[in-house]
Order: C-alpha cells, then structure tokens, then sequence
C-alpha cells in the first residue's frame, strides 16, 4: 500500500512540476502578413514587423518556437516593439506586397514561397527571422537557430532603433 501512496506522490509532484513550467510559458499572438501591413498603415504609432520564416518540418524552427519565443522576456518585448508574422515559406497561399503577387513555386520536392525567398534574399534557410521597420522596410534577415539571450539583443538591436547610431560589431561588442 505504501509503494502505491509513493508513487501516486510522484506522480503528483510530476504534473504539479510540468503544468509550472507550462504556466511559465507566453503566448505569443502572431498575425498575419496581410493584418501586420495594415496595423503598419492604420496604427497612429506604428511598430516595426517582426517575421518568423519557418517550414513544417524544420526542427530547429520548433525548438525556436518553444525556447525562443516562448521565453517570457522574449515574448513580452517582441509583443511591445513588433508585430509578429509567422510565415510558412511553402505556403500556397498567394501574398501581396508592393503591387506584386508572391506565389508558391514548385520545385523539388517541396516548393517555395516567393515572398519567403525575396525576404530571405534567395539563401533559402531555417529557422530565419526578419525585421523590417515601420515603413516596411529591411532591416535585416538573421538566419539560424538562436538562443533567448543572444535573441533578445539581436531584438534589441532594431526594435530600440540602435542600429541608426551603431553598427552590430560596436553594439555587440566584438
């Protein structure tokens, strides 16, 4: 009887310890392409666009998701300085932007997204983040799977305007 009581116990403090760490977690509100250019063009103070370039099958893109993202410092800066896009580059759906239609291109085994490939700048690799300013306007692509800490100041960097002043080797300190 006892042997059951213990691992009933342990069992317990297991869920009590996982649904914690879970509570810790944000969720974060990602929008859409079309609703973050219109928050761009309508908000009387409008924040830069912050944009998760992803596919389904990209592991790293996953653990970014949840390391990353879900980090509640991270998601909470992100959520006051960006607008946050998720976009899928195999998506089939068509995207405009800037008088042109962005489409899916099959090719291999999978396919592209245009609009992913004119962000990413043709280096069609992922995880990769971009941030463009109010105006919709490059900043830079970040390619590569990247931790919080290293997340947040690369954030930082644009959505504190640092990059109008320093450039990313003085800022970083390298």
């Amino acid at each position: 009887m006892r042997a059951v009581f213990t691992y009933f116990t342990r069992i317990f403090i297991l869920l009590f310890l996982l649904v914690g760490f879970q509570a810790e977690a944000q969720n974060v509100q990602w929008i859409s392409w079309e609703d973050a250019v219109q928050l761009s063009q309508t908000d009387a103070q409008p924040k830069k666009i912050f944009i998760d370039v992803y596919t389904d099958w990209c592991g790293w893109c996953k653990k970014m998701d949840k390391d990353t993202f879900q980090n509640p410092e991270v998601a909470a800066y992100m959520a006051n300085n960006f607008y946050m896009v998720k976009l899928d580059a195999e998506g089939k759906e068509p995207i405009e932007f800037q008088g042109k239609t962005f489409k899916f291109v099959p090719s291999g085994r999978r396919g592209y997204h245009e609009f992913a490939a004119a962000l990413l700048q043709g280096k069609m690799s992922y995880p990769t983040v971009v941030f463009l300013d109010e105006k919709l306007n490059m900043l830079s692509p970040v390619p590569g799977y990247q931790k919080a800490k290293p997340f947040l100041q690369i954030a930082r960097y644009f959505g504190d305007d640092i990059y109008k002043d320093k450039d990313w080797q003085a800022y970083a300190g390298k």
